[in-house]
């Protein structure tokens, strides 16, 4: 009797029609259908226990900043909504506090102009008359509240100028900026993307003192790009980009007094050929703290400076064997000891030093990566910070004595967990996502790390994505013939079956100190991946040597050679998968970005005989053709290091390509230039090479725009498919 009952469910369930499970669709990724709803702008006060988040209603197409209370997070207010003023139809773009917190700054109508800098319409809103003032008649770029809130200073083509609130006054403190030519304030092209900030300048608590960084970059060598959607004719974009070896911008690091209105130079000492990566006032009002790096990038000094006599003192001194680097997290204590972080033991872990620049104490230590660190607690005496302790592709959130013990791990749930800690340090909000969770936000206690309550989840996209019955990533160490053990993950298609043979797409970056193989939620190009995994492609991904989190020895045996180690590991890589009874060596593909590019390109040469094809999109193909900050900091100079350079770009190598190459880049990449492509194009010509290419006019280096997305992607999946 069970059998036939057994039997006939059998037979009911057998004849059910069948649902398809949903195909992901490239118009379905660049169409924005598996967005995560997050905090957008979120930011913790300082003064009071709140946090303020950027919110858009858009059905009415209004945004507002809203407050909320840490301990409850219940909305106590609405600080400005867009809907009420006229200026602000454009919306908001981006906002910052007066110290007191009294007045923002806000940012409407921005135009972008490299990746970091653009310059907006700014307004300051008083929150408590509720009224809205404009800056500036004109776009201008970076303004910051003085410490009493009664001043501003902003930049405007390439001076400075300081913004009186009560006479709304504006008045001129540089008067010698000029386009390609002297930056008073703000970092030139090259700081901007490498040394990773734009506002190049200072106040000290106190409000009497500016200091800043004046750019000279009158012998540094030109570069212009044709933009081609501008009329009948191009114009030329012009500006000053150091490639490797070439003249940087001579810097200088200056102090305003804003009670005198003078400026001084500043000597920092008896360098040559140096850089200011960092100005930073202390908490003592009249010192300030600089960090000035040789052109090799492997000594640093953390110089203190007396604003009123402008004596340098040297407190600290970085030293490597390879290259030094630079750090945002200095913060000043009470007593102006600081915090400090630094690989110096061979993992990036913090340190404490007395003003004076003894060592206290090393608060952290272990053969794992501090990544974040988010602040001191003057009441309890806790440092609070993010790090790879637990695994090098997780990230969790850690709490610490500054005496180094004590240390207790406030984030329960393995993935990539971040933190926005409230301005007494008894809460904090949770960012946590991982490879098989979307993002969401959780209130936890600081003390011990248990969830208070649920802020924002993404449960509808984790439901909505049940449809799609989406193949799973799976993490993994594998170890080459070599013996290095890398980093995997691997995506295999859901019905995947272990005796068939299937083709294998690699994905990789592979950039001194970057990392690919982590555990967090999806990004765009991994709903592609698993878009070509339902299409019966394996995805694969490796860190090699050379990438991050793994101690320095690791990050930095690439020093002076860079794409060799690299290559290497990624070809080796192939070779481990190629020996997989499900896999066809014989149809191996492999793609990168930007560095990512200059790899794929590599290998499909080095690697000939494992890589069936390649997709580049903007590579470097030449180091020489590069900046001189990123570039030399890896690679010395090309007439320190000639054969560094030369061995392992990919130009130098076309004569090796057997399989198929798809070559992309933007027209107006101002980043890694079209020349890089330009001139590998001829190479391959010369070699009598055939391959496939495309360039994106006016493109920058990210190649985006209206429907670019979805139209490169749709060749590169067409690429994929017809070639491997």
């Amino acid at each position: 009797m069970k059998y036939i009952k057994r039997s006939l469910l059998f037979f009911l369930l057998a004849a059910m029609p069948v649902v398809a499970q949903q195909k992901i669709t490239l118009e379905q990724i660049w169409g924005g259908a598996f967005r995560t709803q997050g905090m957008d702008d979120l930011q913790a006060m300082k003064n009071t226990n709140e946090y303020t988040v950027l919110n858009a209603n858009r059905n009415a197409r209004t945004m507002s900043i809203d407050l909320y209370d840490f301990a409850t997070l219940n909305k106590v207010g609405n600080l400005i909504d867009s809907k009420s003023f006229p200026q602000l139809k454009d919306g908001i773009d981006s906002y910052t506090f007066s110290p007191d917190e009294k007045k923002i700054l806000i940012a409407t109508q921005s135009e972008q102009i490299f990746r970091h800098s653009f310059v907006a319409d700014f307004y300051i809103y008083d929150t408590a008359a509720k009224t809205l003032t404009k800056l500036a008649d004109v776009k201008v770029q970076e303004p910051t509240f003085s410490a009493d809130g009664t001043k501003v200073v902003y930049s405007n083509s390439n001076n400075l100028y300081l913004y009186d609130l009560a006479s709304k006054t504006a008045k001129q403190i540089t008067t010698d900026g000029k386009k390609n030519s002297i930056i008073n304030g703000i970092t030139d092209w090259v700081y901007e993307e490498e040394f990773a900030f734009v506002r190049a300048y200072d106040w000290n608590s106190a409000g009497d003192k500016i200091a800043f960084i004046r750019f000279d970059e009158t012998e540094v060598p030109e570069f212009s790009m044709d933009m081609f959607n501008t009329g009948l004719y191009p114009s030329q974009y012009v500006f000053k980009y150091p490639k490797a070896g070439e003249k940087n911008a001579l810097v200088s690091l200056h102090i305003y007094d804003v009670k005198t209105n003078t400026t001084k130079e500043i000597k920092l000492g008896n360098y040559n050929d140096y850089y200011i990566p960092r100005i930073k006032w202390t908490n003592e009002a009249q010192t300030l703290s600089v960090q000035v790096i040789n052109r090799h990038q492997n000594n640093l000094d953390l110089i203190f400076v007396d604003a009123n006599s402008g004596t340098p003192k040297i407190v600290l001194n970085e030293k490597d064997k390879a290259y030094v680097d630079i750090t945002d997290n200095l913060t000043f204590l009470a007593d102006n000891s600081f915090i400090w972080t630094s690989e110096k033991d061979g993992y990036n872990h913090i340190y404490h030093y007395a003003k004076t620049g003894k060592l206290i104490n090393q608060v952290t230590r272990g053969n794992w990566e501090v990544t974040a660190y988010y602040g001191f607690d003057n009441k309890t005496g806790n440092v609070f910070y993010q790090s790879t302790e637990i695994s090098s592709i997780n990230r969790d959130v850690y709490r610490v004595s500054l005496n180094g013990k004590n240390k207790v791990r406030l984030t329960p749930n393995a993935g990539t967990n971040a933190a926005t800690f409230s301005p007494k340090f008894d809460y904090f909000i949770n960012t946590f996502s991982s490879a098989k969770e979307p993002t969401n936000y959780t209130l936890l206690n600081a003390k011990d790390g248990k969830q208070v309550k649920a802020i924002v989840n993404n449960d509808a996209l984790k439901s909505k994505l049940m449809d799609f019955s989406l193949p799973e990533k799976e993490f993994m160490v594998i170890t080459t013939e070599k013996g290095h053990q890398l980093n995997a993950w691997m995506i295999k298609p859901k019905d995947f079956d272990a005796t068939k043979k299937y083709p294998v797409f690699m994905y990789q970056y592979s950039g001194p100190g970057s990392q690919q193989v982590n555990n967090e939620w999806n990004s765009a190009d991994d709903y592609w991946f698993m878009m070509l995994a339902q299409q019966g492609y394996i995805i694969a991904c490796v860190d090699g040597r050379g990438t991050g989190f793994r101690g320095a020895e690791f990050k930095k045996v690439t020093y002076k050679e860079l794409g060799k180690y690299e290559v290497e590991d990624q070809i080796d890589a192939a070779k481990v998968f190629g020996k997989y009874a499900y896999v066809d060596a014989s149809r191996i593909g492999i793609f990168g970005w930007s560095y990512g590019g200059f790899m794929s390109s590599n290998c499909i040469l080095k690697g000939n005989d494992v890589f069936k094809m390649a997709i580049a999109v903007a590579p470097v193909t030449n180091w020489r053709f590069y900046d001189s900050v990123y570039t030399e900091r890896y690679m010395q100079t090309p007439q320190e290091n000639a054969s560094g350079y030369d061995d392992n770009s990919p130009i130098n190598h076309v004569s090796k390509l057997n399989g198929s190459y798809l070559l992309i880049h933007g027209s107006a990449d101002d980043n890694v230039h079209v020349q890089n492509t330009m001139l590998m194009i001829e190479a391959l010509v010369q070699a009598n090479k055939q391959f496939d290419w495309a360039i994106y006019p006016d493109k920058n280096h990210g190649i985006y725009g209206g429907k670019t997305r979805l139209q490169l992607y749709t060749k590169m999946t067409n690429f994929i498919k017809e070639k491997l």
